[in-house]
């Protein structure tokens, strides 16, 4: 089914464009960590379907399942994120998977253990094309590190196919490091000489 409203926007939608059609400006392909993208039972590396924008119709690369049809992606942020989509393109025809199941901040599902875990969230794959677009369901995937998909089966071939992966969202920095930060400044300056008239009171310049 066709998605052209993420590509064409009227005046006053909140979608930001520049000059490299970057895309919707939720698009999460900036924050995905690339390099950590891992796939298994892959004839490509995971990172071969994290696409820019402009490229998410192409078909010249694309990922596809080795020894039978399941396939596990998983995908790490660089901060912390909000889901709101999953695009996704793959087939053709009994090529495409039947369904996908995600599961959030799960980092090391492999096959063994993810027929076990109740997915975060799943749907079926509609056939076709064209770059389709899959609801998530935010409140569950509103703090994710990393998302995994695991695909178990196809509509009928001996291999899975995947051209394109990508995400829609909100991104935020991690809090963890300028919380560290700040404790390890106040420590510091408990081992400082206490200034003379002060009264062992210290105060601080204000940031």
């Amino acid at each position: 089914m066709p998605h052209h409203h993420l590509h064409h926007h009227n005046e006053g939608c909140d979608h930001d464009h520049d000059q490299g059609d970057v895309g919707p400006n939720d698009n999460l392909f900036p924050y995905i960590d690339r390099p950590n993208v891992i796939a298994l039972n892959a004839t490509e590396p995971g990172s071969s379907v994290i696409k820019p924008w402009h490229e998410r119709t192409s078909t010249e690369v694309y990922l596809e399942s080795d020894a039978d049809e399941q396939l596990i992606i998983r995908v790490p942020f660089t901060g912390s994120v909000r889901l709101r989509s999953l695009l996704l393109k793959a087939g053709p025809g009994e090529l495409t998977p039947e369904k996908i199941a995600l599961f959030a901040n799960e980092s090391s599902l492999d096959f063994s253990d993810v027929q076990d875990k109740t997915p975060t969230q799943e749907f079926e794959v509609a056939e076709g094309r064209d770059v389709g677009e899959y609801a998530i369901k935010t409140a569950k995937f509103s703090n994710l590190s990393s998302v995994t998909l695991f695909i178990p089966s196809n509509r009928g071939a001996a291999a899975t196919r995947v051209y394109y992966i990508g995400f829609l969202g909100h991104w935020t920095e991690r809090k963890s490091n300028p919380v560290v930060t700040v404790y390890e400044t106040q420590a510091n300056l408990a081992d400082h000489q206490k200034i003379r008239g002060m009264d062992g009171n210290f105060s601080t310049p204000q940031t």
